[in-house]
């Protein structure tokens, strides 16, 4: 029981810390890893860690991805 108030609390205590901006990706991906981890021999902390990281990667890879089609297009029109 202990650890359990003991993982709530640190999890909120993080959810709490953190901005939007730098969450974007990060609270799917480590449910999605959560889960994937629970059934791959109880891992499911390590799971959600994992997802986390790759959720927030994903998100980033976008961003750029979109400021990068935000620049070329900005670009076509002052040639025009």
């Amino acid at each position: 029981m202990k650890a359990l108030i003991l993982a709530l609390t640190v999890a909120a205590i993080a959810l709490l810390s953190t901005s939007s901006a730098e969450a974007k990706g990060c609270l799917k991906g480590a449910v999605v890893g959560g889960v994937a981890g629970h059934y791959a021999g109880h891992h499911g902390w390590l799971g959600a860690a994992a997802g986390c990281l790759y959720g927030r990667h994903h998100a980033n890879e976008q961003d750029r991805r979109q400021e990068q089609q935000t620049q070329a297009q900005a670009n076509r029109q002052g040639k025009l």
